[in-house]
Formats: C-alpha cells, structure tokens, sequence
C-alpha cells in the first residue's frame, strides 16, 4: 500500500475514466481528458502534441508535475496530487490579435470553479494569477494560482495551449513561494480536486465557446465586462516591469478591450501594457 496512490487520503487520485464520462461525452466541447502520473510540463507536452495534430478540446493533467513553467522563465515543482496542474488546446477560429484574451479567460473560468466548490471570493491579478481573498493588512491577496498560454503555429492551423497550476492541499511549506497560498490554507470548502477540475473545464468550455461565437470579442461575449468586475489590479498603484526592461509606475485603471492593462502614469498619461510583470503596491510604497 505504501507505493499505492491511495496511501494519502488527503490527497487522492484523479481518475481519467470517470472525468472523460463527465466532460467528454459526446457533443461536449471536451474531446479527452488524458491524466499522467508524472510530467516536467503539461505545456510543453501539450504544445508538443498540438504540433502532431491533436485536437481541440484535448485536457492533459499531470498527478506532479516536476518541472512547470511560468511567466519570463519561471519552473516551479509540486507535491504529487496536492495541486491541478493541467494544460488544455484549443484552436481559436477568431483573428490572432484577440488570443491575448485566453489566459484572462482561463483566470475566469478558475474563479468560477473556485467560487462554485470551494466557495472562496478569488480575485484575478493581471495577466495571469489567481489570488485569494486579501487578509487583514495585506496589500494584496496571495497567489492560489498561475496561469501561461502558448501560441502553437503549425500545419494543422494555429493553436493556443493553456496552463494553469492551482495550488490546492498544500501546506505552507511546501509551497514554492512566500507569496503563495492554497486551498487548504485559505479554508476552502472542498479540497478534492476532482469536481474542482470539472468545474473550472465546464466553466472555461462555457466561456470560450461564447468569446469564439462572438469572434474573439471580449466585449460582445460578456468576458471583458466580467474580468474587470473581479479584477483586484484594477484601481491600484502598481509597478510594472516591461520586457525591453523598464519600468512603468502608476495607476491600473482598467483592461481595455484588447486584454491590455491601461496605467496611468503621475503626469496623467495612459499607457495600454500588452505584456509585463505586475506588482501591486500600497499607496505609500
């Protein structure tokens, strides 16, 4: 039993079968739910398998994942079953300009299933995190989950790859970061992974569906509106660190219709940011 992935009955396993007869049905979104023991990345695998020709709708998670990547770089390992790191493929039939709203949609989609099973308040930091509720004199909630979406052109037509890790039954020191936190941690309700992946795919299908009928209009499909409600880097101070290695300072004073934050520097100019590392800052800093 000692080698059994059952040992931990904190921590069970997900099971493949029973998720492909809930998501993958047919007529569902879903094509298949594919669930591996071990994976370096589920991106990289899943990118990798888009280039052979796999189809929308095709889910790959990883029971641990050894070696995940983040934003600018970042690897990050998690305990075997203690979080969902899972990757998804879609291929979007709407303009390649509006794809920059996939990791937005995906940070929707997880604060649904969150909200939904675990009943937790989460908050989305732009452009790519997951945040729990703000604790008593914190700046800013702590991270529950990190998000990277991955364009894949190729013969089969271009094709977008989206990972999430969601940090689930961690404890705190098994976490990679200070900053981060769980699911556990945070007193969720529900801690089994299990309905927490169905409820965060079931809401993403939902959401995606409506964004590509609507040809990637963020606008015209209700995303937009709602991932500036939940929003938390809305209205706030912020430091910004560009990819050519500036530094924007000011005001996030929302997300513009193209997925890009909009900054308000101190003399009043607003600059629209496609792609950076945000830091939320209290007014004083």
């Amino acid at each position: 039993m000692g080698n059994s992935p059952y040992a931990d009955v904190d921590r069970p396993p997900l099971r493949a079968a029973s998720l492909n007869r809930a998501l993958a049905r047919p007529g569902e979104f879903w094509r298949e739910i594919d669930v591996c023991p071990e994976s370096a990345s589920t991106n990289t695998d899943l990118v990798n398998r888009a280039r052979e020709g796999a189809a929308q709708g095709t889910v790959l998670v990883a029971e641990h994942q050894t070696a995940g990547r983040g934003r600018l770089g970042r690897t990050f390992t998690t305990p075997p079953r203690a979080a969902l790191t899972f990757s998804v493929l879609v291929r979007p039939d709407v303009p390649a300009g509006r794809y920059g709203w996939l990791p937005l949609l995906m940070g929707v989609a997880a604060m649904r299933g969150i909200s939904r099973v675990a009943e937790l308040s989460a908050r989305l930091k732009w452009p790519n995190d997951v945040l729990a509720p703000a604790g008593e004199g914190e700046a800013t909630g702590r991270k529950l989950a990190g998000i990277l979406a991955e364009a894949v052109p190729g013969s089969e037509g271009n094709a977008v790859v989206v990972g999430m890790g969601l940090n689930v039954s961690q404890e705190r020191e098994e976490l990679p970061v200070d900053s981060g936190t769980s699911l556990a941690l945070e007193g969720a309700a529900c801690t089994d992974r299990d309905p927490l992946l169905r409820a965060v795919l079931r809401a993403f299908a939902t959401c995606y569906q409506e964004w590509e009928s609507r040809g990637g209009d963020a606008e015209a499909s209700g995303l937009a509106p709602e991932y500036r409600e939940r929003c938390d880097t809305i209205g706030r101070p912020v430091r910004v660190f560009l990819p050519d290695d500036r530094v924007l300072e000011g005001r996030a004073t929302s997300v513009d219709s193209g997925g890009q934050l909009v900054v308000r520097d101190p003399h009043g100019g607003e600059h629209p940011v496609g792609a950076g590392d945000v830091v939320h800052v209290r007014p004083t800093d």
